[in-house]
């Protein structure tokens, strides 16, 4: 009887015994499992990331080099609107570069440009401006006029007067450009008969500091001062 009972009791005990190695094995197989599968994401996240920054520094080095050889980085073409404001239809590229710039508009109203903006706060200027600051202008929202030889001075002085009164304008000679008295924003710009011009008015109105402005708000001082 006590060895029946003692038979009976060992059974059980490996039973028990059998059952808790299994419980272990079964155990050690889902650590082994999650382990493996957490390699695979990690190696997949990391693929991913190296994919990314190969095709970021693509890109940047590409743009770099556009930059680098004194392009624009614009693409695209004017557009006429019956106002017979023209639109620059296409990309306006954005970099900062410390080389002067070739740019496919004169004057120009957007492209790579200076970090460094020309002062843009009712500022009149009597001499040229270099492109890359007043295009740095024009990011910020601001208005530029531009005048030849050819546009009369009692228009010359009329311009002047509304630029020193309005912030996010500014005015200086420009020899290069299509007509006597042009005006420039971002990706917009228009031929002006005269300081009375009616076009005036609706240019000023729409674009210093409109909805085409790269960064509005962005300061139109503590710039290029000449």
């Amino acid at each position: 009887m006590g060895s029946a009972k003692n038979s009976s009791a060992a059974r059980k005990a490996r039973i028990e015994e059998m059952r808790r190695a299994e419980q272990a094995r079964e155990r050690r197989s889902r650590i082994v499992k999650v382990a493996a599968s957490v390699v695979v994401v990690a190696g997949l996240v990391v693929g991913g990331v190296v994919l990314v920054k190969s095709q970021s520094g693509k890109k940047d080095s590409s743009d770099s080099a556009d930059a680098a050889k004194g392009s624009s980085g614009d693409t695209g073409h004017w557009t006429a609107g019956k106002d017979g404001v023209q639109t620059w239809s296409g990309k306006l590229a954005r970099t900062h570069v410390t080389t002067d710039v070739s740019y496919p508009m004169h004057p120009p109203v957007g492209g790579n440009h200076s970090p460094i903006w020309a002062n843009c706060n009712g500022d009149v200027y009597t001499k040229a401006l270099s492109d890359v600051n007043a295009v740095h202008s024009l990011e910020h929202g601001a208005v530029w006029v531009t005048y030849t030889d050819k546009a009369k001075k009692a228009d010359v002085d009329a311009l002047a007067a509304k630029v020193k009164k309005t912030q996010y304008s500014l005015m200086s000679p420009y020899e290069n450009q299509s007509a006597p008295l042009l005006l420039s924003a971002w990706g917009h710009q228009v031929a002006v008969k005269s300081a009375s011009d009616p076009e005036v008015d609706k240019f000023f109105a729409a674009y210093v500091q409109g909805q085409q402005t790269p960064e509005p708000g962005a300061s139109c001082t503590g710039g290029v001062m000449k």
